[in-house]
């Protein structure tokens, strides 16, 4: 399999005649992909595969969004596919907590263009959220960070999403051990926790796909 993919659920002749028959990435994104793998070292694991950016950006088109929030956004390759299928007439609230490696997503924001539809604030995302006008809602909500805070994340963004919004969430088969009863690790327990209460909440229709390390896409009823 190449490092196209993030799959780790997906037989690599399957992954890789499906990255083949996929919208691959441009010069932007490729020199994103370089840049992010020269500066950041084994933390480039983080950034989202190819097949994942061009649905990230398919799904902002489809929908038609024109708010929307992400949170955890590294060097920016999510939130670029984003951007990228909000339009021009999209808003995208960025919220990170390193100045390091978001630095390399601007750069590249401002390459593609796409940098005066995206508000990066640098700080807890939690406070952030918090701090916004109750009535401020949402078309599309990523979420890419810490696995611990998914739960206060999905209390905080269900209710902010509007009737039909998307809430996504990143990395929910977690290398499969979310099947591992022995594994009580902070992160394992709060993502199989958040699986499990997004799969009983009546609110929502779900849909977890193993696309990369399990992708949740959640639809506000």
């Amino acid at each position: 399999m190449t490092a196209r993919s993030r799959s780790k659920f997906i037989d690599p002749p399957i992954a890789e005649y499906a990255l083949d028959h996929t919208s691959g990435p441009d010069e932007v994104q490729l020199d994103l992909q370089r840049i992010t793998a020269e500066r950041t070292g084994q933390a480039a694991g983080m950034q989202i595969g190819d097949d994942q950016a061009v649905l990230l950006e398919i799904l902002a088109r489809a929908i038609g969004a024109r708010r929307a929030v992400e949170i955890g956004t590294f060097t920016g390759y999510s939130s670029l596919a984003l951007a990228r299928g909000m339009g021009p007439d999209g808003r995208l609230l960025c919220l990170d907590i390193s100045e390091e490696w978001t630095a390399i997503a601007r750069e590249h924001w401002d390459k593609a263009d796409v940098a005066d539809r995206i508000e990066l604030r640098i700080g807890p995302a939690l406070d952030a959220l918090q701090a916004l006008p109750l009535y401020e809602y949402f078309d599309l909500a990523f979420v890419d960070a810490d696995k611990s805070g998914y739960g206060a994340y999905y209390d905080e963004l269900l209710p902010r999403m509007r009737t039909g919004g998307l809430l996504m969430f990143d990395n929910t088969l977690w290398s499969g051990a979310v099947l591992d009863d022995k594994d009580d690790s902070d992160d394992t327990v709060a993502i199989r926790a958040l699986n499990d209460r997004i799969a009983a909440d009546p609110r929502v229709r779900a849909v977890l796909l193993p696309i990369g390390d399990g992708l949740t896409i959640t639809q506000r009823l």
